[in-house]
């Protein structure tokens, strides 16, 4: 069966109503781009968590529906305007997608990644490389809410490698924000006995423990209320990691600081270069940060409590 996507053009206050009239009137998955996308009139549209946009749409927004070559496109599209009130018919253009192996056009774009000294994230369709000393985190993209190919992550994975290693020093460590529990595995994988992991998403968490007992590894995952009762907050921890956006980060400097046990460390990415000294500004009262490292544009910032 040959598949064809619907592409029709609307205001952004009838993009978000209209994708979901498509879905009932028989499309198959609908997505939202921006209609000025590589012209001077192409606008970002993102949010961090706590503030995303109310729509998520552009001015003038191209809604493009996935349907089957066969199926009536014409009567998708009337059938989706009456539904959200529409009295006249809106033009629209068709184009063909291409018959494809999906599953082995997606694999091929993704091959093992090499991060820090040994680190290696391969997905599971690779072998893992023969070196003996590698540091292997079996993950594939699509399944898992990061895979290290970000430079937040890399930099957080790096500082890890280097500085949490050692056992004698650093016994517990708190991945704040766990996502897939990338992190966390690398926490697992260098030696850190106690490895805990929170995330405000349930399927965030799933992943998490899926790819903790599919590496092998030890960490335990926790909802935000849940983590506060089990582990309540006069608890300390030998390192407290999180990898989010400069703007929750900041909102959270007593929280996270206040995690980190006398002589612990603090590693935070998620930050731009540009926002860093707000944020180190934020944690300043609490605990000394400064760049670790940088890439691409990307900073991790760390410091340690003193004792």
């Amino acid at each position: 069966m040959g598949w064809i996507e619907i592409v029709i053009e609307v205001a952004r206050d009838q993009a978000e109503a209209l994708s979901d009239a498509l879905m009932e009137a028989g499309a198959l998955s609908v997505s939202v781009e921006d209609a000025d996308e590589g012209t001077d009139a192409e606008r970002p549209l993102f949010g961090e968590p706590g503030m995303e946009p109310e729509q998520a749409a552009w001015d003038r927004s191209r809604v493009v529906a996935l349907a089957g070559k066969d199926s009536d496109h014409a009567a998708i599209v009337t059938d989706a305007a009456k539904a959200i009130g529409l009295d006249y018919a809106l033009p629209f253009s068709t184009r063909e997608v291409e018959e494809q192996d999906w599953v082995r056009l997606t694999q091929s774009q993704f091959e093992p990644i090499h991060i820090g000294r040994r680190i290696w994230v391969v997905p599971s369709w690779h072998d893992a490389p023969a070196d003996a000393d590698a540091l292997v985190l079996e993950l594939d993209p699509g399944l898992a809410f990061g895979t290290g190919s970000h430079p937040t992550t890399r930099l957080c994975m790096e500082w890890l490698e280097t500085n949490a290693a050692d056992p004698a020093k650093v016994q517990t460590l708190l991945d704040y924000g766990c996502g897939s529990g990338i992190l966390a595995l690398v926490a697992a994988k260098v030696g850190v006995p106690q490895v805990i992991g929170v995330d405000i998403d349930p399927q965030a968490l799933e992943a998490a423990a899926y790819n903790t007992t599919r590496n092998q590894c030890e960490a335990t995952y926790y909802l935000p209320e849940a983590f506060a009762q089990a582990h309540p907050e006069g608890e300390r921890f030998d390192v407290v990691a999180a990898n989010i956006l400069a703007g929750p980060l900041q909102l959270m400097a007593p929280m996270l600081a206040g995690r980190v046990r006398a002589g612990g460390s603090l590693v935070l990415s998620g930050v731009l270069d540009r926002q860093a000294d707000e944020v180190i500004a934020a944690y300043a009262p609490y605990i000394p940060l400064t760049v670790w490292a940088s890439h691409d544009g990307w900073v991790a910032l760390a410091g340690r409590l003193p004792e």
